[in-house]
Order: structure tokens, then sequence, then C-alpha cells
């Protein structure tokens, strides 16, 4: 009896139960066929999630992104004001940050010295989310239209004005 205790002892110190994978690594757990990771070999951000974030960030950030074909991109030295935080955190939560989580992200991301999260602290914020929890970016990516290959699929295509445009990130990356 107290070896198997002991054997499940040392698995639960290793593998992670609550994952529906429990020997791969967060961030990295897509399925290999379809070609992406949401972190590299290193553990940073992909370049094709940065690509993703950049869109989401875009569809929020001050000054706005200029309109061309693809996703979008934030423009340099662009930020999410405290609004649009709430907006994107309604969008991708169903409801805005509390005054407390607010503080927090400001506190402890890159953003502006007048209080506005920075594309680079919204990438931050999505690098510690992925690390503990690469489903839930995997949840905003498609409350946000991507799908698993992280391609923007027609339901979320309104934002842009040709709806039969293609939007294959390997294009937007070469």
């Amino acid at each position: 009896m107290n070896k198997i205790y002991d054997e499940v002892r040392l698995m639960s110190n290793t593998l992670r139960f609550e994952s529906p994978e429990p020997e791969s690594r967060q961030g990295r757990r897509n399925a290999r066929d379809a070609g992406v990771q949401l972190l590299d070999a290193d553990g940073a951000i992909s370049l094709q999630l940065e690509a993703c974030l950049g869109h989401i960030f875009s569809k929020y950030c001050s000054p706005p992104p200029e309109k061309r074909p693809g996703l979008l991109a934030p423009p340099e030295g662009a930020f999410l004001q405290s609004q649009a935080l709430d907006d994107w955190a309604k969008d991708t939560n169903g409801s805005a940050l509390d005054e407390d989580s607010k503080q927090e992200l400001l506190m402890f991301m890159d953003c502006t010295d007048e209080g506005g999260l920075t594309f680079e602290g919204f990438l931050q914020l999505y690098q510690l989310q992925t690390e503990c929890d690469e489903e839930e970016t995997w949840r905003d990516l498609s409350k946000h239209g991507f799908d698993r290959s992280l391609r923007l699929v027609a339901t979320r295509r309104e934002d842009f004005e040709d709806s039969d445009m293609e939007m294959d990130l390997n294009d937007m990356l070469s």
C-alpha cells in the first residue's frame, strides 16, 4: 500500500494531472500537425502568437492602427487606456477589469508614464498567462476569432472590408 502511495506522490511531483496532456509543457501542447505553438522552444511567445496578439491589441489601442489587408499591427508607441482595457476584458472574459486588477496590471506590466498598457505589457500579460494556463490563452484567442492554427476564422472577419481575404499567418510572417 505504501509503495503505491509513494509512486503516486512521485508522479504528482512531475505530472500535471489537471492538464489534458499531463506530460506536456505549457504553451507547447497544440497538436503537432497544427504547425503552431503558443510558446517557442525557449518559452518565449512564438511569432505566430505575437502576430495574433498584435491584431487583438490593435483593435483597442490608441492611436489606432492603419487599416491594411491582413492582421492589424499596433503602431509604434500604441497603448491601451483604461476604457480600452475594459473593452478588451469584456470582449475576452465577459466583464470589465476591477480597479485592483487594473492597478496590478499597470504596476507589473510595461506601461506608459500616463498609465496606458503598452503592447510589450500586453505580451508580458499573455506570456505569464500562457506559462500558467495555456488553455485560457486558447480560449482568449478563440473569443477574438482565432482557431487552433492561429488563423482568423470567418466569424471574426467583420474586422476587414474584404471578407473573402485569406488570413493565413504563414503568409503574414513571410
